[in-house]
C-alpha cells in the first residue's frame, strides 16, 4: 500500500533532495512539490493526500500558518534549518521534524515510523468499515416456513439433521420431527447456507455439524447411515478440508 505525498518548502535544492530521497522508497507516491504553502490549498482540496513534508520558515505564508489553518491535515513531517521549532511541532502533534541538511537516514527513519501509524490507521478504519457494513445488513433469521400437506411448518435450519429424498417429496429430518415437503433439492438448496449443508448423494444432503462420523463413502447422523456418492465426494472432501476436518 502506498501513500501519497507531496513537499512544500521554498528552496528549491531542498525540493530535489527530497523528491530523490521519496523516489528511492518504493510505498512513497510524490505527487507534487511545492514553493509556497499557499499554492497547496487547492491540491489537497481536490487530492487524496497521506503525508506531507513541510518546510516551517517560508516567506508570505509559513508551515506552522499552513498546519493551523488545515482542519484535518494529513500526517506532517516539518523539515526545517532551525531547531528553536522544535516544541511548536510538538504541539502541532507532527510525525517527526527534520533538520536540513537532511541524512538520507534520518529521512528513512521518519518515513518509515509515518508508513507504520498508516498501516495501522488504514486497519482500524477498513475493521470499521466491515463492522458498519455488517451492522446495515439485517440478520438472516435462522429459519424458514415450509409447505408440509396442508400445514405450513415453522423449520429451524440448525435442527436439520439430513434431508432425503423421496420420489417427490423431501422428507426434512430434524432433531424434533419429520417434515414432509413438495419442494425439490434445488429449491431447498437455495434456502440452505452452503457452508453448512451440502449435498453427498442424489437423494442426500446432510447438516455438516451433524455428523457423528465418516466412515468410507458413508456418513453417520444418529441412527441413520447416509451414502456419499461418488459424483458429491469431491465437494464433499473440499469442503470437509476448508473446515480443517482430517
Amino acid at each position: 500500500m502506498k501513500m501519497n505525498c507531496i513537499a512544500v518548502d521554498d528552496e528549491v535544492l531542498a525540493l530535489k533532495k527530497i523528491k530523490r530521497y521519496a523516489e528511492k522508497i518504493d510505498y512513497l507516491n510524490l505527487l507534487g512539490t511545492f514553493d509556497n504553502a499557499l499554492s497547496t490549498f487547492s491540491f489537497l482540496r481536490e487530492n487524496n493526500i497521506d503525508l506531507i513534508f513541510l518546510d516551517i520558515q517560508m516567506d508570505e505564508f509559513t508551515g506552522i500558518q499552513l498546519l493551523e489553518t488545515l482542519k484535518d491535515p494529513p500526517y506532517v513531517i516539518l523539515t526545517t534549518a532551525f531547531d528553536e521549532y522544535a516544541l511548536k511541532a510538538y504541539e502541532l502533534d507532527v510525525m517527526d521534524y527534520l533538520l536540513k541538511p537532511i541524512p538520507f537516514e534520518r529521512f528513512v527513519k521518519a518515513v518509515e515510523k509515518v508508513y507504520a501509524r498508516f498501516l495501522k490507521d488504514n486497519q482500524s478504519q477498513s475493521k470499521i468499515a466491515r463492522m458498519e457494513t455488517a451492522a446495515l445488513q439485517p440478520e438472516k433469521p435462522n429459519y424458514t416456513f415450509v409447505k408440509s400437506g396442508n400445514k405450513t411448518v415453522k423449520m429451524y435450519y440448525d435442527k436439520i439433521l439430513y434431508i432425503e429424498g423421496m420420489r417427490d417429496y423431501l422428507q426434512i429430518h430434524t432433531e424434533d420431527s419429520k417434515i414432509m415437503t413438495l419442494l425439490n433439492f434445488k429449491k431447498i438448496q437455495e434456502l440452505l447456507d452452503p457452508e453448512k449443508f451440502i449435498r453427498v448423494h442424489k437423494s442426500y444432503i446432510v447438516a455438516i455439524d451433524k455428523i457423528d462420523y465418516i466412515e468410507s463413502n458413508a456418513i453417520k447422523i444418529k441412527d441413520k447411515l447416509i451414502p456419499v456418492s461418488s459424483s458429491y465426494k469431491i465437494a464433499f472432501n473440499n469442503l470437509l478440508n476448508k473446515k480443517n476436518f482430517t
